[in-house]
């Protein structure tokens, strides 16, 4: 039985309330040895449907680079946009112990890379400011896509998941009184958590370089990797060890680069991509000059 049928039949087997006081153990252990656990070394802060889990499994894929701490069963602790209230303690409870680090530097040679991957963290208005605050030499991976995919592909996701009941044109025509005020409320209520600033910002998010420089202001630019999601895309491989390199890891091959939350679905209509390619051209424009990155495969310019 392979590793994945068991963990299946496990599930089937182990009472819910079970495996549920079980995580509550394993958190609280996590919280009360957090003073051993060094905070992450690296974020993936964006953007959403980006390729963000794609890379993040590549790079748990590598011998250095552990998974979050068994107790969280995710890619991410949502701390900086979504659990800021729960305080540096339980964000640390979600990263390996300095004896577990230790432990794999001297299997594989280190040295150890800890990280997450949290797209929302990179579009927050408070992210950089806590980031910086608490992790002034992390590493930041952002991947960027072409806005008009990104918006599309947003909206798929919601539609799959149940929670966008409009049509991409209305969703578009609807973001802004849906998400009225919700950016200002973050900001003026720390501990607050917006669905619908998460959820039904299709055409919000793509104003990339809005979102980017409280980034740019706060950190060092050789702390900061760009990456094109196309790139991610079509040269899976060579964007794999550009971010290796990046973050001072040894090199290492994988045998595949599956690619994770992939969608197919009808194309998005002419009209509409149209009146987004028009709406991002001058972001992208502003992006491009800023970055100084090429960004050739995205539709304002293969247009």
């Amino acid at each position: 039985m392979g590793a994945s049928s068991l963990r299946d039949r496990v599930k089937q087997l182990v009472p819910t309330q079970v495996t549920d006081r079980i995580k509550e153990q394993l958190v609280d252990y996590g919280v009360r040895t957090s003073d051993r656990r060094p905070l992450p070394d690296f974020l993936i802060i964006g953007t959403k449907r980006g390729g963000t889990t794609s890379l993040w499994n590549y790079l748990i894929q590598h011998p250095l680079v552990p998974r979050l701490y068994p107790a969280w069963n995710t890619k991410a602790s949502h701390y900086f946009e979504e659990n800021w209230s729960r305080g540096e303690a339980w964000y640390r409870s979600h990263f390996p112990t300095v004896k577990q680090r230790t432990a794999l530097e001297k299997r594989h040679g280190g040295p150890v890379r800890v990280g997450e991957a949290a797209p929302l963290y990179m579009f927050h208005p408070l992210g950089a400011e806590r980031v910086a605050a608490l992790l002034p030499e992390v590493r930041l991976i952002v991947l960027l896509r072409d806005p008009v995919e990104r918006a599309y592909s947003h909206w798929k996701e919601r539609r799959t998941h149940g929670i966008e009941p409009l049509s991409f044109a209305d969703a578009l025509a609807a973001e802004d009184e849906r998400t009225a005020g919700e950016r200002e409320r973050l900001i003026a209520e720390p501990d607050h958590f917006s669905e619908a600033y998460d959820w039904y910002t299709y055409r919000a998010r793509g104003r990339y370089l809005e979102h980017l420089q409280p980034w740019l202001d706060r950190f060092d630019r050789g702390q900061l990797l760009f990456l094109p999601s196309e790139d991610l895309y079509r040269d899976a491989r060579g964007t794999y060890r550009r971010t290796l390199d990046f973050l001072g890891l040894p090199a290492h091959d994988l045998p595949d680069f599956k690619v994770y939350n992939d969608r197919r679905s009808a194309p998005l209509e002419p009209e509409l991509r149209a009146e987004l390619t028009e709406y991002y051209r001058p972001h992208n424009a502003a992006l491009r000059e800023r970055l100084g990155l090429d960004l050739a495969d995205w539709s304002d310019v293969a247009a």
